[in-house]
Protein backbone atom coordinates (compact mmCIF):
# COMPACT_ATOMS: atom_id res chain seq x y z
CA UNK A 1 0.00 0.00 0.00
CA UNK A 2 3.12 2.36 0.91
CA UNK A 3 4.82 1.67 -2.18
CA UNK A 4 1.44 2.67 -4.69
CA UNK A 5 1.30 5.68 -2.76
CA UNK A 6 4.04 6.88 -2.99
CA UNK A 7 3.88 5.56 -6.90
CA UNK A 8 1.04 7.60 -6.84
CA UNK A 9 2.73 10.82 -5.21
CA UNK A 10 5.25 10.53 -7.75
CA UNK A 11 2.99 10.63 -11.01
CA UNK A 12 0.76 13.59 -9.58
CA UNK A 13 4.28 15.53 -9.41
CA UNK A 14 4.68 14.65 -13.14
CA UNK A 15 1.09 14.94 -13.89
CA UNK A 16 0.48 11.62 -14.90
CA UNK A 17 -1.62 9.70 -12.17
CA UNK A 18 -4.88 7.98 -13.09
CA UNK A 19 -8.42 9.30 -11.54
CA UNK A 20 -8.06 6.27 -9.01
CA UNK A 21 -4.40 6.92 -8.20
CA UNK A 22 -5.78 10.40 -7.74
CA UNK A 23 -8.51 9.10 -5.11
CA UNK A 24 -6.21 6.81 -3.23
CA UNK A 25 -3.36 9.35 -2.52
CA UNK A 26 -6.46 11.99 -1.28
CA UNK A 27 -7.83 9.64 0.97
CA UNK A 28 -4.43 8.61 2.59
CA UNK A 29 -3.96 12.09 3.10
CA UNK A 30 -6.98 12.64 4.78
CA UNK A 31 -7.75 12.37 8.25
CA UNK A 32 -9.66 10.25 10.05
CA UNK A 33 -13.12 11.14 11.22
CA UNK A 34 -15.07 9.02 14.37
CA UNK A 35 -18.01 10.20 16.01
CA UNK A 36 -18.45 8.10 18.98
CA UNK A 37 -17.42 10.59 21.99
CA UNK A 38 -17.43 14.19 20.59
CA UNK A 39 -15.75 14.90 17.36
CA UNK A 40 -12.38 13.10 16.74
CA UNK A 41 -9.90 13.84 14.56
CA UNK A 42 -6.96 11.33 13.65
CA UNK A 43 -3.77 12.52 11.43
CA UNK A 44 -2.89 10.21 8.54
CA UNK A 45 -0.11 9.25 10.22
CA UNK A 46 -1.32 8.74 12.86
CA UNK A 47 1.18 10.89 15.05
CA UNK A 48 -1.76 12.49 16.76
CA UNK A 49 -5.44 12.41 17.46
CA UNK A 50 -7.82 15.16 19.26
CA UNK A 51 -11.31 14.67 20.59
CA UNK A 52 -13.81 17.59 20.49
CA UNK A 53 -16.66 17.97 23.27
CA UNK A 54 -18.75 20.35 24.74
CA UNK A 55 -21.82 20.74 26.86
CA UNK A 56 -23.99 23.16 28.66
CA UNK A 57 -26.50 23.21 31.16
CA UNK A 58 -29.18 26.16 31.40
CA UNK A 59 -31.03 26.10 34.80
CA UNK A 60 -33.97 28.17 36.29
CA UNK A 61 -34.27 28.13 40.15
CA UNK A 62 -36.92 29.39 42.21
CA UNK A 63 -35.83 30.20 45.68
CA UNK A 64 -38.74 30.03 48.37
CA UNK A 65 -38.84 31.45 52.05
CA UNK A 66 -41.20 32.37 54.61
CA UNK A 67 -39.97 35.89 55.69
CA UNK A 68 -39.24 36.92 51.24
CA UNK A 69 -40.61 37.04 48.21
CA UNK A 70 -40.02 34.11 45.98
CA UNK A 71 -36.75 34.74 44.14
CA UNK A 72 -36.12 33.47 40.81
CA UNK A 73 -32.61 32.56 38.61
CA UNK A 74 -32.39 31.58 35.31
CA UNK A 75 -28.91 31.50 33.70
CA UNK A 76 -26.72 29.04 31.90
CA UNK A 77 -24.80 27.15 34.89
CA UNK A 78 -22.15 25.42 32.94
CA UNK A 79 -20.44 26.15 29.50
CA UNK A 80 -17.71 24.01 28.96
CA UNK A 81 -15.63 22.77 25.95
CA UNK A 82 -12.90 20.00 26.10
CA UNK A 83 -10.35 18.79 23.88
CA UNK A 84 -8.12 15.62 24.96
CA UNK A 85 -6.21 12.86 22.75
CA UNK A 86 -2.60 11.99 22.05
CA UNK A 87 0.16 12.91 20.33
CA UNK A 88 3.43 11.54 18.63
CA UNK A 89 2.34 8.24 20.99
CA UNK A 90 -0.85 6.74 21.78
CA UNK A 91 1.00 6.80 25.31
CA UNK A 92 1.42 10.44 25.13
CA UNK A 93 -2.47 11.66 26.42
CA UNK A 94 -3.67 14.86 27.04
CA UNK A 95 -6.67 16.85 27.87
CA UNK A 96 -7.73 20.43 28.04
CA UNK A 97 -10.80 21.59 29.53
CA UNK A 98 -12.40 25.22 29.30
CA UNK A 99 -14.70 27.15 31.39
CA UNK A 100 -16.71 30.21 30.61
CA UNK A 101 -19.82 31.03 32.64
CA UNK A 102 -19.35 33.93 35.54
CA UNK A 103 -20.12 31.40 37.94
CA UNK A 104 -17.50 29.33 37.00
CA UNK A 105 -14.82 31.76 36.15
CA UNK A 106 -15.56 33.59 39.44
CA UNK A 107 -15.27 37.08 40.68
CA UNK A 108 -11.64 38.98 40.84
CA UNK A 109 -10.00 40.74 43.12
CA UNK A 110 -6.17 42.38 42.71
CA UNK A 111 -4.74 39.37 43.25
CA UNK A 112 -6.87 36.62 41.12
CA UNK A 113 -6.70 35.96 37.04
CA UNK A 114 -9.19 35.28 34.97
CA UNK A 115 -10.27 31.10 36.00
CA UNK A 116 -10.98 29.86 32.30
CA UNK A 117 -8.86 26.71 32.73
CA UNK A 118 -10.02 24.17 34.08
CA UNK A 119 -8.10 21.03 33.00
CA UNK A 120 -4.56 20.90 31.02
CA UNK A 121 -2.80 18.07 31.95
CA UNK A 122 -0.36 15.46 30.02
CA UNK A 123 -0.64 11.45 30.83
CA UNK A 124 2.38 9.05 29.96
CA UNK A 125 0.75 5.72 30.20
CA UNK A 126 3.85 3.87 31.30
CA UNK A 127 2.26 0.65 31.08
CA UNK A 128 -1.31 -0.71 30.60
CA UNK A 129 -2.03 -0.51 34.23
CA UNK A 130 0.13 2.28 35.30
CA UNK A 131 0.03 6.59 34.18
CA UNK A 132 1.90 9.35 35.47
CA UNK A 133 0.60 12.67 34.62
CA UNK A 134 1.42 16.52 35.02
CA UNK A 135 -0.33 19.66 34.87
CA UNK A 136 -3.92 20.95 36.38
CA UNK A 137 -6.78 18.41 37.34
CA UNK A 138 -8.96 16.95 39.47
CA UNK A 139 -7.33 15.50 42.63
CA UNK A 140 -8.54 12.35 43.64
CA UNK A 141 -11.11 13.27 46.06
CA UNK A 142 -14.48 11.62 46.71
CA UNK A 143 -16.32 9.58 43.90
CA UNK A 144 -18.86 12.52 43.06
CA UNK A 145 -16.26 15.07 42.67
CA UNK A 146 -14.39 12.90 40.65
CA UNK A 147 -17.04 12.39 38.38
CA UNK A 148 -17.94 15.04 35.88
CA UNK A 149 -20.63 17.95 36.60
CA UNK A 150 -22.20 16.52 33.64
CA UNK A 151 -22.43 12.88 35.01
CA UNK A 152 -24.94 13.70 37.70
CA UNK A 153 -28.67 12.27 38.01
CA UNK A 154 -29.26 15.58 40.32
CA UNK A 155 -28.48 19.25 39.47
CA UNK A 156 -25.86 19.65 41.62
CA UNK A 157 -23.56 17.46 43.74
CA UNK A 158 -24.51 17.65 47.93
CA UNK A 159 -23.85 20.48 50.31
CA UNK A 160 -20.56 18.41 51.89
CA UNK A 161 -19.25 18.38 48.56
CA UNK A 162 -19.33 21.93 47.94
CA UNK A 163 -17.82 22.46 51.75
CA UNK A 164 -15.45 19.51 52.01
CA UNK A 165 -14.03 18.16 48.97
CA UNK A 166 -11.07 18.56 47.67
CA UNK A 167 -10.44 20.52 44.19
CA UNK A 168 -8.50 20.36 41.52
CA UNK A 169 -4.76 21.68 41.42
CA UNK A 170 -1.45 21.67 39.87
CA UNK A 171 1.45 19.05 40.26
CA UNK A 172 1.71 15.65 39.72
CA UNK A 173 -0.33 12.46 39.54
CA UNK A 174 -0.36 8.84 39.35
CA UNK A 175 -2.43 6.14 38.69
CA UNK A 176 -1.90 2.30 39.48
CA UNK A 177 -5.56 0.51 37.55
CA UNK A 178 -5.90 -3.39 38.30
CA UNK A 179 -9.44 -3.52 37.10
CA UNK A 180 -11.10 -6.79 36.61
CA UNK A 181 -14.61 -7.59 34.64
CA UNK A 182 -16.23 -10.29 37.02
CA UNK A 183 -13.37 -10.21 40.01
CA UNK A 184 -11.94 -8.43 42.68
CA UNK A 185 -10.26 -5.09 41.85
CA UNK A 186 -8.58 -2.05 42.89
CA UNK A 187 -6.76 1.50 41.83
CA UNK A 188 -4.33 3.35 43.65
CA UNK A 189 -4.52 7.04 42.94
CA UNK A 190 -1.46 9.62 44.26
CA UNK A 191 -0.49 13.22 43.96
CA UNK A 192 1.86 15.98 44.86
CA UNK A 193 0.51 18.88 44.66
CA UNK A 194 1.02 22.92 44.95
CA UNK A 195 -2.29 22.78 47.17
CA UNK A 196 -3.39 26.20 46.53
CA UNK A 197 -5.56 25.20 43.37
CA UNK A 198 -6.83 26.12 39.42
CA UNK A 199 -4.44 28.82 37.53
CA UNK A 200 -2.72 30.22 41.03
CA UNK A 201 0.21 32.69 40.41
CA UNK A 202 0.81 33.38 43.83
CA UNK A 203 4.39 31.96 45.93
CA UNK A 204 3.60 29.77 49.12
CA UNK A 205 5.36 27.55 51.02
CA UNK A 206 4.42 23.95 51.61
CA UNK A 207 2.61 21.65 49.07
CA UNK A 208 -0.40 18.92 49.18
CA UNK A 209 -0.26 15.19 49.60
CA UNK A 210 -2.96 13.07 48.25
CA UNK A 211 -3.72 9.05 48.67
CA UNK A 212 -6.72 7.24 47.34
CA UNK A 213 -7.56 3.55 47.26
CA UNK A 214 -10.92 1.97 45.22
CA UNK A 215 -11.82 -1.28 45.50
CA UNK A 216 -13.71 -3.17 43.14
CA UNK A 217 -14.78 -6.31 44.94
CA UNK A 218 -17.38 -7.71 42.38
CA UNK A 219 -15.69 -6.55 39.54
CA UNK A 220 -15.78 -3.35 37.45
CA UNK A 221 -18.58 -1.64 36.27
CA UNK A 222 -20.42 -1.79 32.68
CA UNK A 223 -18.95 1.14 30.34
CA UNK A 224 -17.62 2.89 33.18
CA UNK A 225 -20.55 3.11 34.53
CA UNK A 226 -18.33 3.99 38.31
CA UNK A 227 -17.82 7.56 35.94
CA UNK A 228 -21.69 8.55 36.37
CA UNK A 229 -24.45 8.19 38.36
CA UNK A 230 -27.85 6.46 38.57
CA UNK A 231 -27.92 2.91 36.80
CA UNK A 232 -28.38 3.60 33.03
CA UNK A 233 -26.76 0.23 31.92
CA UNK A 234 -29.20 -1.53 33.94
CA UNK A 235 -26.21 -3.88 35.82
CA UNK A 236 -27.08 -7.49 35.50
CA UNK A 237 -25.07 -8.32 38.29
CA UNK A 238 -24.65 -5.99 41.53
CA UNK A 239 -21.51 -3.61 40.91
CA UNK A 240 -19.94 -2.36 44.10
CA UNK A 241 -17.73 0.31 44.32
CA UNK A 242 -15.61 1.06 47.99
CA UNK A 243 -13.32 4.32 48.07
CA UNK A 244 -10.72 6.38 50.95
CA UNK A 245 -9.04 9.22 50.32
CA UNK A 246 -6.62 11.18 52.75
CA UNK A 247 -5.04 14.58 51.62
CA UNK A 248 -2.47 16.85 53.42
CA UNK A 249 -2.19 20.28 52.44
CA UNK A 250 0.75 22.92 53.78
CA UNK A 251 0.02 26.05 54.64
CA UNK A 252 -2.95 25.89 52.87
CA UNK A 253 -3.89 30.06 52.26
CA UNK A 254 -7.72 29.45 51.13
CA UNK A 255 -10.29 28.39 53.65
CA UNK A 256 -11.24 25.46 51.85
CA UNK A 257 -7.66 24.22 50.70
CA UNK A 258 -7.70 24.96 47.07
CA UNK A 259 -10.89 26.67 46.82
CA UNK A 260 -12.81 29.45 49.23
CA UNK A 261 -12.20 33.18 50.17
CA UNK A 262 -7.87 34.04 51.36
CA UNK A 263 -6.59 33.32 54.93
CA UNK A 264 -4.64 35.97 56.82
CA UNK A 265 -2.59 32.90 58.10
CA UNK A 266 -1.93 29.94 56.00
CA UNK A 267 -3.10 26.31 57.68
CA UNK A 268 -2.20 22.89 57.51
CA UNK A 269 -5.35 20.83 57.02
CA UNK A 270 -6.08 17.19 57.18
CA UNK A 271 -9.17 15.54 55.10
CA UNK A 272 -11.04 12.48 55.08
CA UNK A 273 -13.38 11.49 52.28
CA UNK A 274 -14.59 7.89 52.00
CA UNK A 275 -17.37 6.71 49.90
CA UNK A 276 -19.49 3.46 48.92
CA UNK A 277 -21.44 2.77 45.52
CA UNK A 278 -23.28 0.05 44.61
CA UNK A 279 -25.69 -0.65 41.42
CA UNK A 280 -27.83 -3.15 40.08
CA UNK A 281 -30.63 -3.42 37.62
CA UNK A 282 -31.85 -0.08 37.63
CA UNK A 283 -31.04 0.83 41.40
CA UNK A 284 -28.26 3.04 42.36
CA UNK A 285 -26.95 3.58 46.11
CA UNK A 286 -24.29 5.74 46.95
CA UNK A 287 -22.85 6.42 50.80
CA UNK A 288 -20.15 9.52 51.38
CA UNK A 289 -18.75 10.96 54.26
CA UNK A 290 -16.03 13.94 54.21
CA UNK A 291 -14.25 15.75 56.82
CA UNK A 292 -11.67 18.65 57.28
CA UNK A 293 -9.45 19.39 59.99
CA UNK A 294 -6.92 22.10 61.57
CA UNK A 295 -5.24 22.66 64.90
CA UNK A 296 -6.81 26.52 65.03
CA UNK A 297 -9.24 27.27 62.12
CA UNK A 298 -9.48 30.70 62.74
CA UNK A 299 -7.19 33.47 61.08
CA UNK A 300 -7.17 37.17 62.19
CA UNK A 301 -6.51 40.50 59.82
CA UNK A 302 -3.74 41.98 61.02
CA UNK A 303 -4.54 45.05 59.92
CA UNK A 304 -8.40 45.46 61.17
CA UNK A 305 -8.76 48.44 63.65
CA UNK A 306 -12.75 48.88 65.07
CA UNK A 307 -14.88 50.90 63.08
CA UNK A 308 -12.70 50.17 60.18
CA UNK A 309 -14.06 48.70 56.66
CA UNK A 310 -12.17 46.02 56.75
CA UNK A 311 -12.87 42.51 57.49
CA UNK A 312 -12.04 41.11 61.01
CA UNK A 313 -11.30 37.02 60.43
CA UNK A 314 -11.51 34.56 57.69
CA UNK A 315 -11.60 30.74 58.74
CA UNK A 316 -11.13 27.04 57.93
CA UNK A 317 -14.33 25.74 56.47
CA UNK A 318 -13.74 22.60 59.39
CA UNK A 319 -15.99 19.94 60.20
CA UNK A 320 -17.83 16.87 58.65
CA UNK A 321 -20.70 15.96 56.74
CA UNK A 322 -22.56 13.05 55.43
CA UNK A 323 -24.46 11.74 52.23
CA UNK A 324 -27.19 8.95 51.09
CA UNK A 325 -28.24 8.94 47.63
CA UNK A 326 -30.91 6.40 46.61
CA UNK A 327 -32.39 6.09 42.62
CA UNK A 328 -34.19 3.84 40.30
CA UNK A 329 -33.60 4.41 36.69
CA UNK A 330 -36.84 2.76 34.84
CA UNK A 331 -36.17 0.66 31.55
CA UNK A 332 -37.75 3.89 29.68
CA UNK A 333 -34.64 5.97 31.15
CA UNK A 334 -36.89 7.64 33.52
CA UNK A 335 -34.89 8.11 37.01
CA UNK A 336 -36.03 9.14 40.03
CA UNK A 337 -33.86 10.06 42.74
CA UNK A 338 -33.76 11.01 46.87
CA UNK A 339 -30.92 12.48 48.78
CA UNK A 340 -30.60 13.50 52.15
CA UNK A 341 -27.27 15.37 53.51
CA UNK A 342 -26.12 16.46 57.03
CA UNK A 343 -23.32 19.04 57.44
CA UNK A 344 -22.01 19.95 60.39
CA UNK A 345 -19.45 22.30 60.67
CA UNK A 346 -16.48 22.27 63.87
CA UNK A 347 -17.87 23.61 67.03
CA UNK A 348 -14.64 26.31 66.57
CA UNK A 349 -16.79 28.09 63.85
CA UNK A 350 -20.43 26.95 64.32
CA UNK A 351 -20.69 30.93 65.56
CA UNK A 352 -20.05 31.68 61.66
CA UNK A 353 -21.91 28.80 59.75
CA UNK A 354 -25.10 27.07 60.43
CA UNK A 355 -25.68 23.13 60.61
CA UNK A 356 -27.34 22.13 57.73
CA UNK A 357 -29.29 19.68 56.81
CA UNK A 358 -30.81 18.66 53.24
CA UNK A 359 -33.34 16.54 51.83
CA UNK A 360 -33.80 16.53 48.09
CA UNK A 361 -35.61 14.84 45.46
CA UNK A 362 -35.32 14.75 41.53
CA UNK A 363 -36.65 13.22 38.41
CA UNK A 364 -34.41 12.99 35.42
CA UNK A 365 -35.27 11.84 31.48
CA UNK A 366 -32.40 11.03 30.15
CA UNK A 367 -33.09 11.66 25.92
CA UNK A 368 -29.09 10.41 25.50
CA UNK A 369 -27.48 9.20 28.60
CA UNK A 370 -25.95 11.67 30.39
CA UNK A 371 -25.39 13.87 27.19
CA UNK A 372 -29.01 15.24 26.99
CA UNK A 373 -31.03 15.04 29.79
CA UNK A 374 -33.70 16.98 31.55
CA UNK A 375 -33.98 17.56 34.93
CA UNK A 376 -36.68 18.87 37.67
CA UNK A 377 -35.21 19.27 41.98
CA UNK A 378 -36.70 20.09 44.75
CA UNK A 379 -34.83 20.62 47.78
CA UNK A 380 -35.86 21.74 51.07
CA UNK A 381 -33.12 22.86 53.54
CA UNK A 382 -33.01 23.12 57.39
CA UNK A 383 -30.73 25.02 59.83
CA UNK A 384 -29.74 25.17 63.22
CA UNK A 385 -27.61 27.73 64.57
CA UNK A 386 -25.44 27.71 67.51
CA UNK A 387 -27.71 30.19 69.82
CA UNK A 388 -30.72 27.54 69.07
CA UNK A 389 -32.23 29.22 65.89
CA UNK A 390 -34.00 27.72 63.23
CA UNK A 391 -34.60 28.24 60.20
CA UNK A 392 -35.76 26.42 56.77
CA UNK A 393 -36.24 27.60 53.19
CA UNK A 394 -36.52 25.21 49.82
CA UNK A 395 -36.05 25.99 45.90
CA UNK A 396 -36.95 23.96 43.00
CA UNK A 397 -35.11 23.96 39.50
CA UNK A 398 -35.87 22.80 36.27
CA UNK A 399 -32.16 22.33 34.01
CA UNK A 400 -31.65 20.91 30.54
CA UNK A 401 -28.23 19.60 29.84
CA UNK A 402 -27.04 19.21 26.60
CA UNK A 403 -23.78 18.00 25.11
CA UNK A 404 -21.62 15.50 22.59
Amino acid sequence: MKKSLILASLLLAVGKATAQEKENYKIANLPYYSYKKGLGVTSPDSLYQVNIRFRMKKRLEANFDDDKAIEYKGNIRDIRLRFDGYAIDPRFLYSLQLSFTPEEIGKLDNKDVLNIIRDAVVFYQATNKLSIGFGQTKLPGNRQKINSSGALNLTDRSINSAMFNIDRDFGFQAVYSNQKENDFGYDIKMAISTGHGRNSTQKRTGLAYTGRLELYPLGKFKKNGVFFEGDLVREQTPKLYLGATYHHNQNAGKSQGQIGTALFEGRDLNSVLIDALLKYKGWAGSLSYMSRTTDNPLTFNPKYTVGSNLQELNFVRVGHGYDAQLSYNFPSNLEIIGRYSFNNPHKDIEKYLPQQEQITFGVTKYLWEHLFKIQLEVSKNNFKYFDGRKDDNWYARFQIEFGI
